[in-house]
């Protein structure tokens, strides 16, 4: 993770990339550059040892070798460069290469940690180019470094260079994004019975007309804008249209007003159908220790990367940091956390936490063989198969017995140093390292592994003990050492990802642990965190590092026998309030509006769908749903940018996320990353050089670029795809509430057993004939059997049909029917979803 880069860069500032010859001011600066046209040779140039600068006419080449890993492998640089802090600099030089290339031209602190004042990644042809750029230099430096970074290919190519030039008294260039037409739309669709919002950016201060064409460019309704003053996020001054009255699908809608047609969009009941799919499937190519085959991700496939395979060290036996442990662990397997090489288990921890939270909330939404990927065809739903890959990389994470801290369990795991971009994870020739035990890792494991215990029990009882038992070793660990934090300034070749707070970690372990096991210990844990009466709903939303709203959101909606219950329940529906009211108030329907905008913006959006959409669930109000699918609209277009944030999703979408393998832009031989990756967002603290040149004083919206290199603002994670996975599946749930109530009694149990009465009610006005009843068990109960009814079960969701004589329920009647049931180890909680004939009961 690049996270850590953040220290070393927070004072750059920097402005924008110049795709044309930098305008220079009138007092135009002396040359900087010491024989940049090689008239006298190749002095002061120098190079790394694997290759040679020679003049050739007229120009300075070298032979690159191939076979290097890193960028910085391969160098030709001069030094001595003096740089003098608030001047704008103009850098310029002429290259080619053969065969084409994409090479990298940065200005730099000379020594460790290399702090880049000007990073470009010029795209080299066979005929040449000249390129241009600018940037104002942060600090005074007497020595400064040019260099062209040349390395990182599999196969050798030729460089040359001419006229290199840096002269400071240049005009600062300023960034200006192609934001498209003025009218901001969800360039997806919208569902018809959903809200309908656009927003647009105009001068105008009065009501505006609006008008909706269909793709035959007749209009179909029409209006007038609301306007909403200046909004703060983007600076500009906006209107809000609203035409969602008009249901009639159709493709290719365009909405016109004050002059500007937006871009096309839909309107269909189907819009949402492959995004949960597609958001889930990007966890298979960020698979670690596998071959991912091309045959199930076209132009994705690749060898396994870190399975200890030369170059590659692996991650079969890895030791720790010195003076760490005296073992090595077998971590092979997980998914690589985002762009980088490294695996982290709290960035895993919520990550699998939410897979298994959106399969939990409706486990007939996911089937088996849905994501095409090697486990498909096993019987059990494939994202169940795809957290269970992660979720074995956390749990070889765990000291084991009879080690120092053993039950907790190592924070991370990943490459000794930093790693270039591109760089394919076979090709890693890096020493990877296990990084010191934390209670905040250890609680995320407690966590997860508690929740896969009741999961998986139906599938794989085996699979799910293990599970609890490393849950139950975890909590016990993290209780005998509350205190162990990982290092803040361990942050080199792999982000720190440091808390200071795990208390939040301990109400959600504990949540989990009480849900599955239904013992007094967690109960009281629970019970008695601040946490869990106190206002967690941030306006931030939560993230790997704010995790109580994971705990309060899994007692709110998995059954347990809590004794305030009905108060967790209530206090979600009032977070879910507060962000309603961040959301209407905001222009781009928004339910996320701090001052400043953080790294990954758009996960916390999503986590605040999240709150919204259980609160729907909880309350069947219409109001929480409606307002899930306008904050999606953000995402998906209709927004400052006016693009989508989600790869392969509207007419312009992000496609450069910040990653060694999805990596296009630098190699043409790599893809871009797949359909349905979420991009992090604005984040107004920009990071990265590229942010920093081109987006300086920002506004919030604004403070994004889709370029792979700015990881402050474009990267990718395991981590934001999670709640983009939950929401999606949400939108893409298309029951609605039925007229019914139905009633589930335990009447009896025994060792092994237990016996259950179910009365289905008719609350409606008309009769049904003919029913199915559908609802799921906790974990592993089974239906053993029934009477007045067909059961049938799949994992733990059971089906009931009626026998023919009581298939009519009359309005306000009643039919019921029983069973028989094998009993689980933990608690048996009455089931609280039920779906007749498809709809949700009540």
């Amino acid at each position: 993770m690049t996270r850590c880069r953040a220290a070393l860069l927070a004072l750059l500032t920097m402005v924008a990339l110049s795709p044309a010859p930098a305008a220079m001011a009138a007092d135009e600066g002396p040359e900087q550059i010491v024989n940049g046209s090689f008239d006298t040779g190749t002095a002061p140039w120098w190079s790394t040892g694997n290759t040679a600068l020679a003049v050739e006419d007229g120009r300075a080449c070298a032979d690159v070798p191939g076979g290097t890993a890193n960028p910085w492998d391969v160098i030709i640089g001069q030094n001595d460069l003096p740089l003098v802090a608030g001047e704008t600099y103009a850098y310029r030089f002429f290259a080619t290469a053969t065969p084409a290339k994409v090479g990298k031209a940065l200005i730099q602190l000379p020594v460790d940690p290399w702090t880049q004042y000007l990073a470009a990644n010029p795209e080299l042809s066979v005929s040449g180019n000249a390129y241009s750029y600018t940037f104002t230099a942060p600090v005074s430096l007497p020595d400064a470094q040019v260099v062209f970074q040349l390395g990182g290919s599999a196969e050798p190519w030729r460089f040359c260079m001419d006229d290199v030039s840096l002269k400071g008294g240049a005009e600062p260039e300023e960034y200006e994004p192609d934001t498209g037409p003025r009218v901001r739309v969800n360039m997806v669709g919208y569902l018809p019975a959903g809200p309908k919002k656009a927003t647009l950016v105009t001068t105008a201060t009065e009501p505006l007309d609006w008008e909706l064409k269909d793709a035959g460019k007749r209009t179909v309704a029409s209006g007038t804008t609301v306007p909403r003053g200046v909004d703060a996020s983007s600076g500009q001054n906006v209107h809000t249209l609203d035409f969602g009255a008009h249901r009639e699908p159709g493709e290719e809608y365009t909405l016109t007003a004050d002059g500007e047609t937006s871009r096309p969009f839909d309107i269909g009941a189907g819009i949402y159908d492959r995004l949960p799919a597609d958001a889930l499937k990007f966890y298979y190519t960020q698979r670690s220790g596998i071959e991912i085959r091309d045959e199930l991700r076209p132009g994705y496939g690749r060898p396994a990367g870190h399975a200890g395979i030369a170059p590659n060290q692996g991650d079969v036996s890895v030791p720790c940091q010195p003076g760490v442990c005296d073992y090595s662990l077998n971590v092979k397997g997980g998914w690589y956390d985002a762009g980088d090489h490294g695996k982290y288990v709290v960035n895993g921890g919520i990550s699998v936490h939410q897979l298994m939270a959106a399969y939990e909330r409706d486990k007939t939404a996911f089937g088996d063989g849905q994501l095409d990927i090697p486990e498909s065809g096993n019987g059990r739903p494939d994202i169940l198969d795809e957290a269970r890959w992660e979720q074995e990389f956390l749990l070889s994470m765990q000291v084991p017995d009879g080690k120092p801290h053993a039950g907790m369990a190592h924070h991370k795991i990943h490459d000794r140093n930093w790693t270039g971009l591109p760089l394919l994870p076979h090709l890693d020739p890096q020493l990877r390292e296990l990084h010191p035990p934390s209670t905040a890792a250890t609680l995320n494991l407690a966590a997860t592994a508690a929740q896969a215990a009741r999961l998986f029990a139906p599938y794989d009882a085996g699979f799910a003990a293990r599970n609890l038992k490393a849950a139950r070793r975890a909590w016990a660990a993290a209780k005998a050492e509350p205190a162990r934090y990982a290092d803040p300034n361990d942050g080199v070749g792999g982000g720190a990802y440091n808390d200071g707070d795990v208390s939040d970690e301990f109400y959600w372990a504990a949540a989990e642990l009480y849900i599955t096991t239904g013992e007094k210990e967690f109960r009281d844990f629970v019970l008695a965190s601040p946490h869990h009466t106190g206002d967690v709903w941030r306006e931030r939303g939560f993230d790997w590092g704010n995790t109580a709203q994971l705990g309060r959101l899994e007692l709110a909606t998995v059954p347990n026998a809590l004794p305030d219950r009905e108060r967790v329940r209530r206090s979600v529906v009032e977070g879910a309030e507060k962000y309603l009211a961040v959301q209407t108030a905001h222009p781009y329907g928004l339910p996320y509006n701090p001052p400043d905008f953080d790294w990954g913006s758009n996960n916390l959006v999503l986590n605040n769908l999240v709150v919204l959409a259980t609160a729907h669930d909880l309350t069947g109000q219409e109001r929480y749903r409606a307002a899930v699918r306008e904050g999606m609209d953000y995402l998906l277009g209709r927004n400052a940018l006016n693009q989508s944030y989600v790869t392969g999703y509207g007419e312009v979408a992000s496609k450069n996320q910040h990653s060694r393998w999805y990596a296009r832009q630098l190699d043409p031989a790599l893809p871009h990353p797949p359909r349905g990756t979420l991009a992090g967002g604005p984040n107004s603290a920009i990071q990265d050089p590229l942010a920093q040149r081109l987006l300086r004083g920002c506004k919030p919206q604004f403070c994004y670029v889709d370029d792979i290199e700015s990881w402050a603002t474009n990267e990718l994670t395991i981590n934001w795809n999670s709640p983009l996975v939950w929401v999606s599946a949400f939108l893409a749930d298309k029951g609605e509430r039925a007229d019914c109530r139905v009633r589930y009694t335990a009447h009896g149990s025994w060792p092994g057993g237990f016996t259950a009465q179910v009365a289905i009610e008719n609350t409606g006005e008309r009769a049904v004939h003919g029913w199915t009843l559908r609802w799921s068990f906790l974990g592993g109960q089974r239906v053993e059997h029934a009477w007045s009814a067909a059961l049938s079960q799949s994992g733990s969701v059971v089906t009931a049909r009626d026998l023919r004589w009581n298939g009519t329920i009359k309005p306000g009647q009643k039919v019921t029917f029983g069973f028989n049931g094998t009993d689980a180890s933990g608690p048996n909680p009455a089931p609280e979803v039920f779906h007749l004939n498809g709809a949700r009961c009540g």
